[in-house]
């Protein structure tokens, strides 16, 4: 496992949870919730990046 894929998502992570933070003390919820929305779909997409390369990697090892 890349551990470069870790330090994305937790560097995603912080940065979303801080957005969300002065977001919500400004009072603007509903960017808020839309920026952890992105936050989510970004990290997904990096994950789902990983299990593609998985599955490859399966396919080629048991010739399917």
């Amino acid at each position: 496992m890349n551990i470069d894929l870790l330090f994305k998502i937790a560097g995603v992570g912080i940065l979303v949870a801080v957005l969300h933070q002065v977001l919500s003390k400004a009072g603007r919820e509903d960017q808020a919730m839309m920026t952890t929305l992105a936050g989510l779909v970004i990290v997904l997409t990096l994950v789902i990046k990983e299990i593609s390369n998985l599955f490859a990697t399966v396919r080629t090892t048991f010739n399917l």
